[in-house]
């Protein structure tokens, strides 16, 4: 019985935090590798800003896409709905 309602309250919210802070890394890392690519293939291959919107989306993407794997690892642990 080691589930997330069975840690101390302080531990909770330290993993909580974590898993902030990793999607905070994941989404930003993502829309800056993306956007940056598409400024860097805009430049080297002289194009108007079409790669720059390549990036933009597929940033968003996985962006989301991280999104939706935290959610799922958070569903298979059994995480309270309703905030407790």
């Amino acid at each position: 019985m080691s589930g997330p309602e069975h840690r101390p309250p302080l531990a909770r919210d330290w993993q909580a935090i974590g898993e902030a802070l990793t999607l905070g890394f994941s989404v930003v890392s993502s829309l800056v590798l993306c956007i940056g690519g598409g400024v860097l293939l805009d430049r080297w291959l002289g194009t108007a800003p079409i790669f720059v919107l390549i990036g933009v989306v597929l940033g968003l993407v996985t962006a989301g896409y991280s999104l939706y794997q935290l959610a799922a690892r958070a569903g298979k642990r059994g995480v309270r709905r309703g905030g407790r």
